[in-house]
């Protein structure tokens, strides 16, 4: 079993989530006491924050890359950013060790294209629905990424960042993405939604959208506990 190295904290809440999802699918798969092999840097997410806010991701780089170049020297065989905005920056940090990163849009494209769908709608941090980083990567595998408009876009980062990364579950907030959700399906065309933020599993689950639920942080920590095991 690989040893899996984890860059969490962004925020802590969703992070919890990774290493139950990890270590429920490494019992799923080895049955048993079998556990996942897990390498945990939790990061300052306030810092963070701040550099995401004032755009000084070279900044947001550093701490990344330090935390990852820590996971490496300890033991990990991969690195799992536990963040979809964080993957921003992905490619710089790649560049500055040796082990590779397991990329959420990646395998999220994949369990996307495993079930036909072609037409997606993206929810997430502002960064992430109107950014190229992420979306380009689904792009490049032949899909259609649907945008939420703009007031929708700011209810969707207000609610991560004001609510999620705090423990706040509200059922207005749930009410709202549903009704975004509701609307990007009638009005646009959209196939199915991805949860591009690893706190909006938190918030909806399958029976509160119109849509088919593509929750990154699920799918990411399940194809972690795969790669743990090179099963393909």
């Amino acid at each position: 079993m690989k040893t899996i190295g984890l860059i969490g904290g962004m925020s802590w809440e969703s992070t919890v989530t990774y290493y139950q999802l990890i270590n429920e699918a490494l019992k799923v798969k080895l049955g048993g006491l079998h556990s996942a092999k897990i390498l945990l840097y939790s990061v300052d997410f306030a810092q963070i924050e701040q550099y995401q806010a004032s755009s000084e991701w070279d900044k947001s780089a550093e701490v990344l890359t330090d935390a990852a170049k820590r996971l490496e020297l300890a033991g990990a065989d991969f690195i799992v950013i536990c963040s979809n905005t964080m993957h921003k920056i992905a490619p710089q940090l790649q560049q500055a060790f040796h082990i590779p990163i397991l990329h959420i849009a990646d395998v999220t494209a994949d369990a996307l294209l495993a079930q036909g769908i072609r037409k997606v709608a993206l929810l997430g941090t502002k960064y992430t629905m109107t950014q190229d980083f992420y979306k380009a990567r689904l792009i490049a595998r032949g899909m259609e990424v649907i945008d939420p408009n703009k007031q929708e876009i700011e209810a969707v980062n207000r609610v991560i960042y004001e609510e999620l990364c705090l423990g706040v579950i509200s059922e207005a907030s749930r009410r709202k993405y549903s009704e975004i959700i509701k609307r990007l399906k009638k009005d646009e065309g959209a196939e199915a939604v991805i949860l591009g933020c690893t706190e909006i599993g938190l918030l909806i689950k399958p029976k509160d959208s119109a849509l088919p639920v593509f929750d990154t942080t699920r799918i990411h920590a399940e194809a972690a506990a795969t790669m743990a095991l090179d099963v393909k």
